[in-house]
Order: C-alpha cells, then sequence, then structure tokens
C-alpha cells in the first residue's frame, strides 16, 4: 500500500531552517536600530553644540565606529565567559584603581589616568561601571536568591570598595555611576525593605559626614550653587543660569537647527558636553526633547525585555543593573543642566562628545545583546 501524505515523513523545518544574520553575529536588531538612531541625532545635534566644527564632528564618528565595534565584539562571548572571568576583572580593576591613586597621570586637578607603555592613556574607573556589576551579579548568583543578610553585606563590600577608590582620584560622578550599578544588582536580588530602609538611615547619618571629612571644596560649591545659583551668577552659578536660559528660550519647536544663540555666542559653556542637552531644547524647543526622552525611553524598554527575559539569574541581575546605569546617565545629566541636581560631570549618553563613556555604554549594551542571543534552547 503506498504511503498516504498522512504517514509520509516529513524534514524537521525548525532543524533546516537557517539561522539569520542577527543571530550569526548576536545582535539584537531593534535595540541596534534605537541605538544608531539615537547616535545618528547625536552627531546632529553636536555639529550645532560644536560650533560647526567638522573636525570634531569626524573625530566623534570615529569613536562612535570604535564603539560599535566593541559592542559587537561583547556580543559574541557566551554570558558564561563573563561569568567565569568577573572575579579576576575585578581584581585586575581594583589594581588599576590603586596604580592611578600611586602613579597615575594627573589633570585639572585630578588623578584619574594610567598610561602604561605601548597602550593609550584610560581611566580604569571607567572599566569599574562594567565589572562592579558583573561581579556582584557573580556572587549573588552562587547563592540562594533572595541573598541573606552576610551575602548582602558582602556584596555591598564589592561595590563600595572601588567606589571608594574612584572618589580618591577624586571623581565623585563616576563613584557614583558605579555605586548605583552594583546597587541595583544588590536591589534586583531581592533583598528586604528593612534593609533597604535601614540602608538609606544609614546614607543619611553618613550624609553629614561626607560633608565635612569626603568632599572637596569644590564638590561643596556645586551643592550651594545648586541651593542658590544667584549668588554667585558670574562665577560658580553661571554654568546653571546659562543652561536654564538656553532651555526656557527654547519654548514649543525651539529657534531651529544652528540658531541657538546661547551656544553660538558663548554664553552656555561646555555646549558639546555636558551642556549638550541645553543646545536641542533651545534650538528644538519642547518637541524636540520629547522626541529625545522617547528615543530613550524605547532603548530602555527594550533593554528591560532582555532583562526579564534572560534564562538564569546572573544574566537578569547583569541586565538590569546595566539597564538602570544607563537611566541613571540620562537622568543625572538632564537634572543637572536643568538646575535639579549639582552638576557632576556626567555626560548625556551617546551624544555628548566623548568616547570614554561611549565605548563603556556600547559595551554594556554588547553584554546585554549576549545575554539575549546565547539564550540556549530548553527542552522538555
Amino acid at each position: 500500500m503506498r504511503a498516504t501524505g498522512f504517514l509520509a515523513p516529513t524534514p524537521d523545518r525548525g532543524l533546516s531552517r537557517q539561522k539569520s544574520i542577527w543571530s550569526v553575529l548576536h545582535l539584537d536588531p531593534v535595540l541596534l536600530m534605537l541605538l544608531l538612531l539615537l547616535v545618528g541625532g547625536g552627531l546632529f545635534v553636536l555639529y550645532s553644540g560644536a560650533d560647526r566644527d567638522f573636525g570634531m564632528i569626524k573625530a566623534q564618528g570615529i569613536r562612535m565606529g570604535v564603539a560599535l565595534v566593541v559592542m559587537l565584539v561583547f556580543a559574541q562571548l557566551d554570558p558564561s565567559i563573563y561569568r567565569r572571568w568577573a572575579p579576576w576583572l575585578y581584581l585586575v580593576g581594583l589594581v588599576a584603581l590603586v596604580a592611578v591613586l600611586l602613579v597615575g597621570v594627573g589633570a585639572k586637578g585630578a588623578q584619574r589616568w594610567l598610561a602604561l607603555p605601548g597602550l593609550p592613556r584610560f581611566q580604569p574607573s571607567e572599566l569599574m561601571k562594567l565589572v562592579v556589576p558583573i561581579m556582584a551579579a557573580w556572587f549573588l548568583s552562587r547563592h540562594f536568591i533572595p541573598p541573606r543578610l552576610t551575602h548582602v553585606a558582602v556584596a555591598l563590600a564589592i561595590v563600595l570598595i572601588p567606589m571608594a577608590l574612584i572618589i580618591k582620584q577624586p571623581d565623585l560622578g563616576t563613584a557614583l555611576l558605579v555605586g548605583t550599578a552594583g546597587l541595583f544588582v544588590v536591589f534586583f536580588a531581592g533583598i528586604s525593605w528593612k534593609l533597604i530602609t535601614a540602608f538609606l538611615a544609614m546614607v543619611s547619618v553618613a550624609a553629614p559626614m561626607m560633608w565635612f571629612f569626603v568632599m572637596r571644596d569644590y564638590q561643596k560649591q556645586r551643592v550651594l550653587t545648586l541651593l542658590d545659583p544667584q549668588s554667585d551668577p558670574l562665577g560658580a552659578g553661571w554654568n546653571i543660569i546659562q543652561s536654564k536660559t538656553a532651555i526656557g528660550s527654547g519654548g514649543w519647536s525651539g529657534k531651529g537647527w544652528l540658531q541657538g544663540t546661547q551656544s553660538h555666542l558663548e554664553f552656555l559653556p561646555e555646549s558639546h558636553t555636558d551642556f549638550i542637552v541645553a543646545v536641542l531644547a533651545e534650538e528644538f524647543g519642547f518637541v524636540g526633547m520629547l522626541a529625545l526622552l522617547g528615543l530613550y525611553l524605547l532603548i530602555l524598554f527594550r533593554c528591560m525585555y532582555i532583562a526579564v527575559n534572560a534564562q538564569d539569574s546572573f544574566g537578569r541581575l547583569v541586565a538590569g543593573a546595566l539597564t538602570m546605569t544607563f537611566f541613571i546617565y540620562i537622568f543625572v545629566n538632564i537634572g543637572m543642566v536643568s538646575g535639579l541636581l549639582p552638576v557632576v560631570g556626567v555626560p548625556l549618553p551617546l551624544i555628548s562628545y566623548g568616547g570614554t563613556s561611549s565605548v563603556t555604554l556600547m559595551a554594556a549594551f554588547g553584554v546585554l545583546m549576549s545575554i539575549h542571543t546565547h539564550r540556549r534552547m530548553i527542552t522538555a
């Protein structure tokens, strides 16, 4: 009897299906498209913020190209590699931070860089923005979730030691970003609200001590300027006053690209770096700011989707912490430019001029893509 079509064997389409180019490259097309859109828009705004300096745009384009390559490389590595190498990377980072304090290269009153023979000058603190959350996730994922009090204490030590070394450089802005990234790992691990309340109480008690024994004079001046910028309008308060003037003058739709007066007449300082969002608000107005915040929000949603769908606790903790670190970049920069937070030198992510922070952020997105694309099929 001839076999019917119902009984005839058919090839397994799932096994014969070819992998897409995105699967081969271990890239998430949605996140990649959003990042490219943000980088392209950032170069567009930077051209105005840099007062039409094409050389600066070219240099930033090269840096962004390098950052994208770094993202691609980090995306190729299996998350198990990050887990396995976390303790060693953390140890190397601590040694590098100590070396910065001993033999680091100084500039503008801060000692933050290392200059090793045969290597370009770099900031070890930027490396710790990635290493600290990965190390904290490595430790906590090895134990039961939610963690016990002793495990929380060890995780906090993992976070606070490099944070203290970075504060000594001094670099309070980077220290806060590193500490926040690690603390988000501890928070996502599921600690109780009692511990969170106790930690916030400890921070509140320690804040006055930090003011008298940790913070430098210029850092204190930033806080005082935030509270009353008009006390020194031609000195310490100049940046915030001019930034708020630029933002307010943009109105609903802005003055138009390249038509901003605060930046092009040199009233607004650092218009191509920390205060570039003021340039965007002046030239594109409220509509432009909504577009920027909407794009950032889509990136954050996609990253949180990746974090929620990670297959193990290590991946979820790392992805969640890196996502929230990106949010803190956005929140702190826009907050300080609009006069809601002290000026701490945090750039607007992937828009402000500069290469170090862009490479670090793209490396973080590469880790997120690695977590998302290296998921293993679970069989019954």
